[in-house]
């Protein structure tokens, strides 16, 4: 199974690199974020009770967070060309591991979205934001990036399997991008949230995630948001990657 995984592994990548702007395409959005919500909003950083003394420092994590749902929830839709294509039936019948022909995928589309998110800190940092460069820390935030890849970049090649059209899957894409977004401390703090959308966000994994790369890399090291969020996001991505497996399971049978 680790043979066949980084066999197609390198396959996934090969063809990325063969499309590099294709890559860069999906950083046009998180950088138009980074840019104009950054000034839009940056008069925020003076409210009373704001938990940071610059509004660019508090959302270049959810910028960052934004990257890996832009770049991982369509992961599905290349699986669901290559099913209609029939490739995929073509991989059933090699003796390849089946596990491996998911995994593959899902890891491929992590590690993209992880050199995506080091592009946009690397931007950030340009502008004047506080960013954390030291090697533990910057480590411990593309850690919890890389899970959440995996999380959501298994969710949508379990649905591309179940749900066999692009139409409906471009829908589920949506929905697990910006209303998840929102429902987060990624632009706002918990304590200016509405109570209901605070609840959401209590159970949200991708608000452990912002607050996950909040903790390490923007700012002073917080060992206590970063181990919360790698947890959460550690436990997401498992059962994403489990049901995403079982799924395919299914389309082979």
């Amino acid at each position: 199974m680790v043979a066949d995984t980084w066999y197609l592994f390198n396959k996934y990548l090969k063809i990325s690199l063969r499309t590099p702007l294709w890559s860069l395409f999906n950083l046009i959005q998180p950088l138009i974020w980074l840019v104009i919500f950054g000034q839009l909003f940056r008069n925020m950083a003076q409210l009373p009770g704001f938990p940071a003394d610059s509004y660019m420092d508090f959302f270049v994590p959810g910028v960052l967070i934004m990257t890996v749902l832009f770049g991982s929830s369509w992961s599905g839709v290349s699986l669901l060309r290559e099913i209609t294509a029939g490739s995929i039936d073509k991989m059933l019948v090699a003796p390849i591991s089946r596990i491996s022909i998911v995994l593959s995928r899902v890891l491929h589309s992590a590690v993209q979205v992880m050199i995506q998110a080091l592009i946009i800190l690397i931007v950030a940092a340009l502008i004047g934001t506080d960013i954390q460069f030291d090697l533990i820390p910057l480590i411990g935030g593309l850690l919890v990036i890389f899970l959440l890849g995996v999380g959501f970049a298994s969710l949508s090649n379990g649905f591309a399997i179940i749900l066999q059209r692009e139409e409906p899957l471009v829908v589920v894409g949506n929905l697990m991008t910006l209303p998840l977004m929102f429902f987060s401390t990624a632009m706002v703090p918990e304590n200016f949230m509405p109570q209901w959308i605070s609840f959401i966000a209590s159970i949200n994994p991708i608000n452990y995630a912002v607050e996950g790369v909040r903790g390490t890399m923007i700012g002073p090291l917080d060992t206590g948001y970063f181990f919360q969020g790698l947890i959460v996001v550690f436990i997401f991505a498992a059962a994403a990657l489990t049901w995403a497996v079982h799924a395919f399971n299914g389309l082979r049978d």
